[in-house]
């Protein structure tokens, strides 16, 4: 593994940022730490970059420890949120700096400059000054500074949280090809999860210091292993009362579950094939997604949110609905178990 952390305990004053972290990241990969406001991710990135420094435990990069080097030995480019351009620079002063800091000659300055604006796609830009720039742009002049000085790790601390969302889409594409182009290990903190599961190799959740869950985008998504994993990814409901639902018995100690959109599905009413698993709905609201419709349907009491195409008859507030549930998430304080709906495996559906 490239970098690993042992027992990583951080504390300001009363604040615990980081309670016993431990993980480790394999050289190549592009790994985003996923988690809340406060959940400890920009206190890691920060520790591994050398800005701040564990109370206890281990940062090991390229089998080095490297909690005694100051930052600047531990060959690492850092993309900080506000871009933190120099206004006062043309754009190939700001890639440049870096490299008259390590004092390389003129001719590689020049070279590895031009090489890394050809990267970023800035052809012609080099004299312009941070001023002149979208903000798309000034992140991939800051993330060409970033590489120049050929740093073994990359750290983005929310890349994209200055750029508003069409360019922040765009961003997250380039950034994904950019990196795997240049072969870089790199690590980025962002609470998008979208964004997470758009561009990384894996994901890292955080929550209130801790790691809850590592793993692949889709595996982090379809197998969430604890409780707040479950309710975070995903656009994810908390239901108090599984059992009122049809097809969904008390399952052990399993005091709640989650529902996510893709669990659902809405008909007519009587339109189902399997009709004798449907609930009975009304449409409380129905809002446009661009690409979808969201509609929220009260069931029982209970808050239910699905998707439904733009090609379907549209659902009107207080239309009656059936409302069929595939699966839920089931959890306790420490657990979670992906349940179907047992009256789905009913070989003989009841046609209405």
């Amino acid at each position: 593994m490239y970098v690993k952390l042992e027992h990583i305990y951080k504390n300001f004053g009363g604040f615990r940022a980081s309670d016993d972290v431990s993980f480790s990241i394999e050289k190549g990969k592009l790994t985003g730490l996923l988690g809340p406001s406060g959940s400890g991710k920009t206190t890691i990135l920060r520790m591994i970059a050398g800005l701040e420094q564990p109370d206890a435990g281990d940062i090991i990069i390229d089998g080095v420890r490297v909690n005694d080097l100051p930052a600047s030995q531990r060959g690492i480019g850092f993309v900080f949120q506000n871009y933190a351009l120099f206004r006062y620079m043309t754009v190939f002063d700001n890639i440049a700096f870096g490299l008259e800091v390590q004092k390389k000659d003129k001719k590689f300055i020049k070279e590895r400059v031009q090489e890394l604006i050809r990267l970023i796609g800035l052809e012609g830009m080099e004299k312009r000054y941070p001023h002149q720039l979208s903000g798309g742009q000034k992140q991939r002049v800051a993330f060409a500074r970033a590489l120049a000085p050929n740093p073994h790790l990359l750290l983005l601390d929310e890349p994209f949280a200055a750029i508003d969302a069409k360019v922040r889409k765009e961003l997250r594409s380039w950034l994904r090809e950019t990196i795997n182009k240049v072969g870089i290990t790199s690590i980025f903190v962002t609470h998008d999860q979208d964004e997470a599961i758009e561009v990384a190799d894996e994901i890292i959740i955080t929550h209130q210091g801790r790691v809850e869950q590592k793993g692949s985008p889709a595996a982090i998504y379809k197998n969430p292993t604890t409780p707040f994993a479950a309710q975070f990814i995903g656009q994810s409901l908390i239901l108090d009362d599984y059992t009122k639902l049809h097809g969904f018995d008390k399952t052990g100690t399993y005091t709640q579950a989650v529902i996510r959109p893709e669990f659902i599905q809405l008909a007519r009413p009587g339109k189902h094939l399997y009709q004798n698993a449907a609930e009975d709905g009304i449409v409380e609201d129905v809002f446009f997604r661009g690409n979808s419709l969201e509609v929220r349907v009260n069931v029982k009491g209970m808050r239910l949110v699905a998707h439904c195409s733009l090609e379907e008859e549209a659902f009107q507030p207080d239309d009656p609905v059936s409302v069929l549930i595939y699966r839920l998430f089931l959890y306790n304080h420490d657990q979670v178990q992906l349940v179907e709906n047992r009256m789905l495996e009913d070989k003989n559906p009841v046609f209405i």
